[in-house]
């Protein structure tokens, strides 16, 4: 364990996908840069929620935490640990201690595989135990998420979205590790079913001293189970800050843009606040805006420093930090959103030709 209590720590950490062009496709012509200096820490039996919207590089975090993508830059830390450049035989063995639930349940098990298998095969795998004893080990695994001893000899299609994430969770938990990278493990559910998985995911921490990455993109989720929230925008963090925190003070503008599209239960509420409506589409990861890689669609945008300075993340509050020049003045109420009007989009298909009275 660090000294700090961090159970994981990520250090200016870029992963950037490279753009092939030419007829063999074997000439360099650009980047994709889906993080791009990421500095974050995951500290030991916490849940670190990470929002963003789709496209902006949370779950590419997730699978290069775990080493999955090979980091372009940067450092990863792991129990005070450099893995960032790790190979196969020495990862082996950290790679019981981290695990992942993956958001489809159904692509993410073998299907030809029994659940039996699917649950006990990382026990024996990894060499804790022999298949005959791994075997044994399944039940309980399978109690333990809320699914009967008897699914082993059932395979995954026989099972329902929110049980075949059960099987999931169970496989993830096989080995006992330390730290689960959980990516939008609950996207794909109904709302009924989510609840629930969620509330297993809580007692399962509780129970087994788990760290958690939460990635999900729905904010409502991430608030009910995250302890501290990161979010991200365009490979970068803008804003980190306690779960409750920032959904009473959130202080980057994307921050409050994503808040606002958060549906309110109370229609009398709903209808009185005022929604923050975002200009033009995300940013290519490719190309992004110089300075702060927000200020292309920002209603706040200042004429100096947001089009030529690049934010840092700055400590606002207790445990609260954002990317934003003007966060202060935003906060204060100095500075007043702009408003943005709708598009209204012109019809696919042109009505027909009036004609002419007979």
């Amino acid at each position: 364990m660090s000294m700090n209590g961090n159970l994981v720590e990520l250090r200016d950490l870029k992963m950037y996908f490279p753009i092939k062009s030419g007829v063999l496709f074997d000439r360099h012509v650009g980047d994709i840069k889906a993080v791009d200096g990421i500095s974050l820490e995951i500290k030991r039996g916490e849940t670190l929620g990470l929002v963003g919207e789709s496209g902006c590089g949370k779950s590419t975090v997730g699978r290069t935490i775990l080493r999955l993508y090979e980091p372009t830059d940067g450092t990863i830390l792991f129990e005070g640990k450099d893995i960032t450049r790790l190979g196969e035989r020495d990862l082996r063995p950290l790679r019981r201690q981290m695990q992942m639930i993956f958001q489809d349940p159904y692509s993410s098990l073998n299907p030809r595989h029994s659940v039996g298998r699917i649950v006990g095969e990382p026990i024996w795998t990894h060499g804790v135990a022999s298949r005959r004893a791994a075997n044994r080990q399944v039940p309980e695994l399978l109690r333990i998420v809320g699914l009967p001893a008897d699914a082993g000899s059932r395979y995954p299609h026989e099972f329902s979205g929110g049980q075949r994430q059960r099987v999931g969770l169970a496989r993830a938990l096989a080995l006992n590790p330390d730290l689960i990278v959980a990516d939008e493990p609950v996207s794909a559910l109904d709302v009924s079913i989510q609840a629930q998985i969620i509330n297993l995911l809580e007692r399962l921490q509780s129970e087994f001293d788990l760290t958690y990455l939460f990635i999900a993109h729905d904010l409502a989720v991430v608030r009910h189970i995250s302890d501290r929230i990161a979010v991200m925008y365009l490979g970068t963090i803008v804003e980190v800050s306690p779960a409750e925190e920032l959904y009473e003070n959130p202080l980057h503008p994307y921050t409050k843009s994503l808040l606002t599209a958060v549906p309110i239960p109370d229609p009398e509420v709903e209808r009185k606040r005022e929604r923050i409506l975002l200009a033009g589409d995300l940013p290519s990861p490719a190309n992004p805006p110089h300075a702060c890689r927000f200020h292309t669609r920002c209603p706040y945008i200042q004429p100096t420093r947001c089009t030529t300075d690049v934010p840092e993340l700055r400590k606002l509050a207790d445990g609260h930090v954002a990317a934003c020049h003007w966060a202060e003045d935003i906060k204060e109420g100095r500075i007043q959103p702009k408003k943005v009007e709708p598009v209204v989009q012109e019809p696919l298909i042109a009505p027909p030709p009036e004609l002419p009275p007979v």
